[in-house]
């Protein structure tokens, strides 16, 4: 054999090896139809057993199954903590990036990344977002026993309100309110989900919260009912129709600097609920979840059971969510260095 023969025979025993290896790895991954037959996804939710997030994302997880091929089981678990930064930092940096974890992290979480970023391991703008169940104004509301009824009763005594860490929305907006509208919030946090805050409430440890307007139709609609507590302003995009004289944080601004300030914090209810995967996913399966989390947001099951908790869904794609995302992470410095000093020190 001469050499340019045996040259050749080297070569095409190279490329059988790398087409068998090849052939190997695909039938490992599996294609996008095969993929999930068998496997199990892991849906993490931020908040503990019991509030909204996880409600609904056990509504998530019982439909979103038939719109993946292979029909793989969806399992919930929940990793509340740190203000729901543990989940987040978890989704960016350690869960699988094979399309086998996805998340619903606090919506908050984008907010944070340019207000308080010391415990942060994560870039929002660099997750995979798969859309969100839409936008979902936050209240801030009194406990009826509180005797404050207005704005102006809150910014002439002293109120405590509670929160989980400082991180979240319902302890950033009464923070930023404090310094900005005089408000006299007494920030108490360390609970360790929403439902203890409820509790503390309930039970009179605090008098006040900032609360998902969504969550508290669905998991304590006779606190609307029996008028067992009083709303003060909302942070969202516009007005919810459902509280029409209650004002937007934006509306109660004196100058155009906290306009900006207060549409910042009221980045985070503009998100309502969005769910992510970790970046990396292979694109077709990225499509696959997409595709597969939007048709469960208007499945007629999913829609009938949102109804019976009174959760309202107005579905928002990847797109727009990675929209407000990479916008609140790209704000103006000198709106994000005012806000920071507005948010300041203020929990005990």
């Amino acid at each position: 054999m001469n050499a340019q023969m045996a040259t050749r025979c080297v070569r095409a025993a190279w490329l059988a090896c790398a087409l068998l290896s090849a052939a190997i790895s695909g039938a490992t991954a599996g294609t996008p139809d095969t993929f999930y037959k068998g496997k199990t996804i892991t849906l993490i939710t931020s908040t503990g057993v019991g509030g909204t997030y996880d409600v609904v994302a056990r509504m998530v997880a019982r439909v979103m199954p038939r719109y993946l091929p292979g029909h793989p089981n969806i399992i919930v678990q929940n990793m509340p903590g740190g203000g729901n930064v543990l989940a987040t930092n978890y989704m960016y940096a350690i869960a699988p990036k094979d399309g086998t974890a996805i998340a619903t992290i606090h919506s908050a979480m984008p907010l944070h990344q340019v207000l308080d970023p010391r415990d942060m391991r994560y870039d929002a703008d660099r997750f995979d977002w798969l859309g969100s169940t839409g936008p979902q104004n936050e209240v801030i509301l009194v406990w009826r026993t509180a005797g404050v009824k207005t704005l102006e009763d809150a910014r002439e005594r002293e109120i405590i309100l509670g929160g989980t860490g400082v991180a979240s929305g319902i302890v950033i907006i009464p923070a930023v309110m404090n310094n900005l509208l005089g408000t006299k919030f007494k920030i108490v946090t360390g609970y360790r989900t929403s439902e203890d805050v409820n509790l503390g409430m309930e039970r009179g440890e605090v008098q006040a919260r900032a609360f998902g307007l969504d969550s508290i139709t669905s998991q304590h609609p006779d606190w609307i009912a029996e008028h067992k507590v009083t709303f003060l302003a909302q942070a969202g995009a516009r007005r919810d129709k459902r509280l029409p004289d209650v004002p937007l944080l934006t509306e109660l601004a004196n100058t155009d600097e906290q306009r900006q300030m207060f549409a910042l914090v009221s980045s985070a209810p503009a998100l309502g609920q969005p769910y992510v995967a970790p970046p990396g996913v292979p694109a077709e399966r990225l499509a696959l979840l997409r595709q597969a989390f939007a048709a469960t947001l208007k499945d007629p099951t999913f829609l009938a059971e949102a109804e019976k908790i009174r959760f309202n869904v107005e579905p928002m794609n990847a797109d727009e969510v990675a929209r407000i995302v990479h916008v609140t992470t790209h704000a103006a410095a000198d709106i994000v260095a005012k806000t920071k000093a507005a948010v300041g020190t203020a929990t005990h």
